[in-house]
């Protein structure tokens, strides 16, 4: 499912143009006939691309590699296609916390894609970065302006995930059906974790963590797009949900400074009403559709040092396809990609 987003964003992309595409039980086949007619907008150029082999030699002549390999398959491949020579960003899980690869929400840490400068000096002939787990994506992008202008301590989350979040077939339909699940297998520690790695400083060749605490729990829900996020901070400054509101809303990163295209230009939009945001109403919601976090709900806590606040975000976009496509474009305009 986010192999198709990757490709229906990049259909008409300014920067970069789809040539190759690889899968394993659909080789041999036209991508057209592989993925679900009308499912989303694919170029014909696109649909035409006969379905490759997954592996370096169908990647010749290739600049970039974007990469939603299942998790055991990226585990050994991703670093055999940097050793071949190419530039690897990945939303696959096993590299996201290496040492030297840069996990990247382009708003949140730019300056971390100076670790990619560090693998070419350490002898790396490609590159490799990866974006973060789905609900991390959008937790961290709203943790950014918090943590800069109030300081967190500690942030406890619940997420409401979309089954689209599951991949394709998913979830069982009489498992989701009436239903929420509890549980998603690995999903408490990346959401716990990344968004850390993401808020920490580049120091001495490596990611120091931010400092603070997240505790996190997850759960399916009979959604087809869009994770919401009930989230709780404890903070160092005074939460003023009045402040806090226009500091989300006034967020800009370099993405927006550089007009890249597929930078929303509100990164995150606060709602005032008291009922939003909804995946279904608010998940295509900004000015690059899925792109921007979607804020509501913000009160204040227990304290005059803590608040909660909703967000939304649309997992295969945002989450997944988008944010890797804005980090490619971001380190194309840095010049990393050559």
């Amino acid at each position: 499912m986010v192999g198709q987003r990757y490709v229906s964003m990049l259909s008409s992309h300014p920067y970069f143009k789809v040539t190759v595409v690889t899968g394993q039980s659909s080789v041999g086949k036209k991508y057209g006939q592989v993925v679900p007619s009308g499912s989303l907008p694919i170029s014909k150029e696109a649909l035409d691309l006969p379905v490759k082999s997954t592996g370096a030699e169908a990647l010749r002549d290739t600049d970039v590699v974007f990469s939603p390999l299942p998790t055991e398959v990226a585990q050994g491949l991703e670093p055999e296609l940097v050793r071949e020579g190419y530039n690897v960003i990945t939303d696959a899980s096993p590299h996201r916390m290496d040492e030297h690869v840069p996990l990247m929400v382009p708003e949140v840490n730019p300056s971390h894609l100076a670790l990619v400068r560090l693998q070419k000096a350490e002898g790396w002939k490609g590159s490799l970065v990866a974006t973060p787990n789905c609900t991390a994506a959008g937790l961290a992008l709203v943790l950014k302006p918090l943590h800069e202008s109030l300081g967190l301590k500690k942030v406890l989350v619940s997420t409401m995930q979309a089954v689209s979040g599951a991949g394709y077939p998913g979830v069982p339909s009489l498992d989701i059906l009436d239903n929420v699940i509890p549980y998603i297998k690995d999903e408490e520690e990346k959401v716990e974790t990344e968004p850390l790695k993401m808020l920490g400083e580049v120091a001495e060749g490596r990611v120091a963590p931010a400092r603070f605490r997240i505790s996190a729990m997850v759960h399916r829900v009979a959604t087809t797009d869009g994770h919401l996020e009930s989230i709780y901070v404890e903070t160092e400054e005074r939460f003023e949900p009045k402040r806090v509101a226009e500091s989300l809303a006034g967020f800009r990163g370099e993405p927006q400074k550089l007009s890249l295209p597929t930078a929303p230009a509100e990164p995150i939009i606060v709602t005032r009403d008291e009922s939003r945001p909804q995946p279904r109403l608010d998940r295509y919601s900004g000015t690059v559709p899925g792109m921007s976090v979607v804020v509501g709900r913000i009160r204040s806590g227990l304290d005059s040092k803590s608040g909660r606040l909703a967000l939304l975000s649309h997992n295969t976009i945002r989450g997944a396809a988008g944010s890797t496509i804005l980090t490619a474009e971001l380190m194309y305009r840095k010049g990393l990609l050559g």
